[in-house]
């Protein structure tokens, strides 16, 4: 009951931000009546969905991890991995809870009103959506070892916690006179100034054992707050901050939106219209099968999403057309990245909204619709290599004729979903939409699309694949929040300009610092998912690119790209196992298949590194 009960909350929140959104544009636009606080009750409806996408995210286990390694290992040694990670998870979980919930009882945080309601209400969905996973993650502890791990790691995650606590005792009774409490937190904070580089290599580790991303990052960001004196306040402060922004806000959106086209008739329709245009020379079939990859990774921003929800379809469609099967799925494995690089990209959306104070710096006037731009071309390199290739590896003779009949038929079939992304580009482009408009129009466009003109699903089939799409976006955005204070804290430390003097006092030379770069994106985009990176690592990057006059939108592209090009490197490229579990095969065998196109994209992204003009070129 409960479960359906936050599916539909769910469903009517996105329902909610897509149809508020252009309503208020409508009585601003057309009637010239004022919305009062007009971005304040999207950011704050967004951020309530957030919270509520990342419970569900939490329930039904989707939660972005790394691959596990200790699949493998022996049951015993499994089940001691297990209890250590459930009283990890716990004891973190509790430390953002009481961090949240102070926050709650303060009087001084979120005191705006907000449609005649206090903010603080929509933040109260923070801590609510922490306490709510600390059930689950006892309810779901599997034997008695593992409910007694989750009951101390609470415990601990209390303790721990003594300069929340403190603090929420403060605001509710204005008692300051707490001697013992306030040792404790001292204490804790001494001790993680003595031993966080071991705490930090533990969570890490804990990360390859499975524990979420956004558990593990949150713990690191804690055990640094904590440190620096038990200024934890900042963490939730920080992911609301993060969560409540328009650009991030569409994120969720996009994904949503290409989520319920993936599950409609849109892709079959796509791949029979690319097909009668195609299918009739050599490695036809091969350009309707990476155009169907790009334009549905471009909408969705996870890349293992599309390879899911279409690897099969598109494998058969391959295989019928008398491609080798292991070619078929190594092919649709490595394309699963590439509409990274096109609008509306979430991947650049998300690379140009957080960074966008640091980038200003660089190139006064910049905004996504510059780097929008300058990932056009490298994007249709991108996306040409892997259709050369693919074209290269077709050795079916058997094809059918060239016909305008069906060319025609399969046109009219598609009109629809090819309007789509014609519209979002024109209205956004021309400055019709903003960002979170043309968001939540997809989302509306994409809805209607499905129900009412093509009738795929019937209302409760239609909700059903809305809910379903919920966790794809809550884990991406519970990794935004996550990220958010630590973000904060290498601002504060000016980690990236130390960085930036670190790397420019031995390496000299430009294009010896981009191909080291390269290297190092690359590691991080096979171990870290690609939010994350952006959040933590494109700040680094970004500092030490400028040092050496690299243009700021070449560096933009070269990081979204060596990220995407990082779901496929091995051993733990998170492409690898999503294609794993979708064709049913070893991952050797899937990361054997993919080499030939893992190579091909690195001859590319080398392409792109060295000739700038790729990337400059189109921008005024």
């Amino acid at each position: 009951m409960l479960k359906k009960i936050e599916d539909a909350f769910a469903v009517a929140l996105v329902a909610l931000l897509s149809v508020t959104a252009l309503v208020i544009k409508i009585m601003q636009d057309n009637l010239h009546l004022q919305v009062m606080d007009a971005d304040a009750i999207i950011v704050n409806i967004a951020f309530v969905f957030a919270c509520v996408a990342g419970l569900i995210t939490w329930r039904e286990n989707r939660a972005l991890c790394l691959a596990n390694v200790t699949e493998k290992f022996p049951d015993r040694a499994k089940n001691v991995i297990k209890t250590i990670a459930s009283f990890a998870t716990a004891l973190i979980i509790t430390q953002l809870f009481l961090a949240s919930f102070m926050q709650i009882v303060n009087p001084d945080q979120f005191t705006r009103k907000v449609m005649l309601f206090g903010e603080k209400i929509f933040f109260a969905f923070y801590p609510l959506c922490f306490f709510m996973i600390l059930l689950l993650i006892f309810q779901n502890a599997q034997g008695k070892t593992q409910k007694i791990a989750s009951a101390a790691g609470i415990l601990f995650g209390v303790l721990t916690s003594m300069s929340a606590v403190t603090g929420i005792i403060w605001y509710l009774t204005g008692n300051s006179d707490l001697p013992a409490l306030y040792a404790m937190a001292d204490g804790w904070n001494a001790f993680c100034d003595k031993t966080i580089l071991l705490w930090i290599v533990a969570l890490v580790l804990l990360a390859f054992a499975g524990v979420p991303l956004f558990v593990v990052i949150s713990g690191i960001t804690y055990l640094i707050f904590s440190k620096a004196g038990g200024y934890i306040d900042v963490i939730p402060i920080e992911a609301y901050s993060k969560l409540a922004d328009k650009s991030i806000a569409a994120i969720p959106l996009f994904t949503i939106a290409g989520y319920v086209l993936a599950q409609g008739s849109a892709g079959r329709r796509f791949v029979e219209l690319f097909r009668s245009l195609f299918g009739w020379f050599r490695g036809g079939t091969v350009v309707a099968a990476v155009l169907v990859l790009t334009f549905f990774s471009t909408f969705t921003g996870v890349s293992g999403v599309t390879i899911l929800a279409l690897g099969s379809l598109l494998a058969v469609i391959l295989t019928g057309s008398g491609y080798d099967k292991d070619r078929a799925e190594s092919l649709i494995t490595s394309c699963g990245a590439v509409g990274l690089l096109f609008p509306p990209s979430v991947a650049i959306i998300m690379y140009a909204s957080s960074n966008y104070t640091v980038i200003t710096q660089f190139e006064p006037g910049f905004d996504v619709i510059t780097l929008f731009v300058g990932a056009l071309i490298p994007g249709a390199i991108m996306a040409l290599s892997m259709i050369v290739l693919g074209i290269i590896f077709d050795n079916n003779k058997d094809r059918p004729k060239f016909s305008i009949t069906k060319i025609a038929k399969a046109f009219a079939d598609c009109i629809p979903e090819l309007l789509l992304p014609v519209l979002i580009c024109v209205t956004y482009f021309t400055g019709f939409f903003n960002l979170f408009q043309v968001a939540s129009f997809a989302v509306i466009y994409a809805v209607a699309l499905v129900f009412l003109f093509r009738r795929d699903f019937n209302v409760k089939e239609t909700a059903r694949v809305v809910a379903d799409s919920v966790p794809v976006s809550g884990g991406i955005l519970f990794i935004i929040a996550a990220a958010a204070a630590l973000s904060y804290w290498m601002q504060d430390e000016n980690i990236p300009e130390n960085v930036t003097l670190f790397i420019t006092t031995y390496v000299k030379n430009k294009f010896v610092f981009l191909f080291l770069m390269n290297l190092a994106l690359l590691v991080v985009g096979c171990l870290m998912d690609i939010y994350s990176a952006i959040l933590l690592v494109s700040p680094l990057f970004l500092y030490s690119a400028a040092s050496f006059g690299i243009p700021v939108v070449q560096a933009g592209v070269i990081f979204i790209m060596n990220l995407s090009i990082g779901f496929l490197t091995p051993p733990v490229g998170m492409d690898l196992f999503i294609s794993s579990y979708t064709f049913k095969k070893p991952v050797g065998k899937v990361i054997k298949g993919v080499l030939p196109f893992l190579i091909v994209q690195l001859v590319v992204l080398l392409l792109i590194t060295y000739v700038p003009a790729f990337t400059t070129c189109l921008i005024k």
